[in-house]
């Protein structure tokens, strides 16, 4: 893990290919525990390409100086990510 929370990412390589491209990220909280909300792409084997764009919330705890994941929701599709803005919307302008 990364010992500064800029330095997190979803990201992964395997065998030389980039199976999780992170295409962006917004740091939503730093300090002990940090959110992060990632923009990202499956890399599809069988056709070769990367998939459409997914999102993830990931929180971290830093514990001896690094930052350990302890849990994430993946949101599903652009459907589910509309839904999430559009309640999240809602009750902002409820207040």
């Amino acid at each position: 893990m990364a010992d500064n929370v800029e330095d997190l990412t979803v990201e992964y390589v395997e065998d030389g290919v980039t199976t999780v491209k992170e295409l962006d990220k917004k740091i939503l909280s730093k300090g002990a525990w940090a959110t992060i909300i990632y923009r990202y792409q499956d890399w599809n084997r069988s056709k070769e390409e990367y998939g459409p764009d997914k999102y993830t919330i990931r929180r971290y705890q830093k514990r001896n100086g690094e930052y350990w994941q302890k849990s994430k929701f993946n949101i599903s599709s652009a459907d589910q990510a509309e839904k999430i803005i559009e309640a999240l919307q809602g009750w902002m302008k409820a207040e």
